[in-house]
């Protein structure tokens, strides 16, 4: 029989449900972007803060290499690509043009090496290496980053390199940049590079380039650790930033402003915003719980559950809702792998459904052997 735990949480907490409910641009007092688009939002739940044009569809520069690391990550992930393999430069990478780190044609370079230098100094040629080394060519990267970009629901980007230099068509908008954004930051690799401010990327043949950061909030900017800048004349000073303090996490997309300064100063103000008005409230830590799972034919009775990740809300400071955690676990028969999917815990604002995360077993049970199910057997019997 199942069993079902319901924890109810009423407290003076602000905020929207954790999926598409959004907050209209002239809510967030004060915040005037001199920028085409801007977009804010929760990076946990994706809940907007602030939109200015955020579907208006524009040219985003080197904003595009967003989507070029994330199919890198996905890659790995996949066993696909490897950090430690040697992709060896062919005559287009090493021959794109403006921010680069200067490879040379048919000398080899591992692929951790080139993904931490498009995330530090946006090097096209990095981008075009790993493209070609993932999809056989850029091209056919280029069709992979479409499709991904569908997947995610980015619906108003059309991606024609993997490098954002200007190519028509091409395009994306403030809300769909920080979609992308989001999904890449779920990769945990990232921070080791976003976070880099000057670095030597070393050669085989023994020269150095030196990379800084281009993204400047790195260094100015309390809890910001990623992000990707964006300039060409067509585009403008573009920035998609990450900020993260205490529990919180944001993201902030500046498309279009005059000119760098302009785009830095946008973009932290956004952010000021967000964390001076808005909280995250942890409802369900991604801890084991008290409540444990009834396992079926193993000397093993119970075992330990626990969420994959944390169940939060994302409010507006001062404003009561109505939160509700569902804990559903449903007994077991034996064998229960160590994180296994078990069960789910449900999280209900105002009355809906707002997220559901998977519960997973945090230790093994395993089946009764003969010798097991025998002195089971015999114990009971006595």
């Amino acid at each position: 029989m199942k069993k079902l735990l319901t924890a109810i949480l009423c407290a003076a907490l602000a905020g929207t449900a954790l999926t598409a409910t959004t907050t209209s641009a002239h809510a967030a007092e004060g915040l005037s972007p001199a920028c085409k688009a801007a977009y804010l939002c929760d990076f946990e739940s994706g809940t907007e803060v602030y939109a200015k044009e955020p579907q208006k569809r524009l040219p985003i520069a080197s904003m595009c290499k967003i989507m070029t690391l994330l199919l890198s990550f996905e890659a790995v992930e996949r066993g696909e690509l490897r950090y430690d393999e040697e992709i060896v430069a062919g005559g287009n990478a090493a021959g794109m043009g403006g921010s680069q780190v200067f490879l040379a044609e048919g000398l080899s370079y591992r692929a951790e090496d080139l993904m931490r230098s498009v995330a530090v100094c946006s090097a096209n040629d990095a981008c075009v290496a790993l493209a070609e080394r993932i999809a056989g060519s850029e091209s056919a990267f280029v069709d992979r980053m479409n499709a991904r970009a569908k997947e995610l629901g980015a619906n108003d980007t059309l991606f024609s390199n993997c490098t954002g230099l200007p190519k028509e068509p091409q395009y994306s908008c403030a809300a769909d940049v920080a979609r992308m954004l989001r999904a890449m930051l779920a990769h945990e690799k990232y921070f080791e590079f976003s976070r880099v401010w000057t670095e030597e990327f070393h050669h085989p043949d023994g020269q150095t380039t030196l990379m800084t950061n281009t993204n400047k909030l790195i260094r100015s900017y309390d809890g910001c650790d990623g992000g990707k800048t964006g300039f060409t004349n067509e585009a403008g000073f573009c920035l998609a930033a990450t900020a993260k303090r205490g529990g919180m996490r944001l993201i902030s997309v500046v498309i279009g402003a005059e000119n760098s300064k302009r785009r830095f100063a946008d973009v932290a103000e956004m952010l000021d915003y967000a964390f001076g008005n808005y909280e995250t409230r942890v409802v369900l830590p991604d801890e084991p719980l008290e409540q444990r799972l009834q396992v079926k034919g193993s000397r093993t009775a119970q075992i330990q559950v626990r969420p994959v990740r944390a169940l939060t809300v994302f409010a507006k400071k001062g404003e009561a809702r109505d939160v509700r955690c569902e804990i559903g676990l449903a007994s077991r028969q034996a064998p229960v792998a160590q994180g296994s999917e078990v069960g789910s815990a449900t999280l209900f604002v105002d009355g809906l459904e707002a997220d559901r995360v998977p519960l997973i077993a945090c230790e093994s049970a395993k089946r009764f052997t003969y010798w097991d199910a025998y002195r089971e057997s015999a114990r009971n019997w006595n």
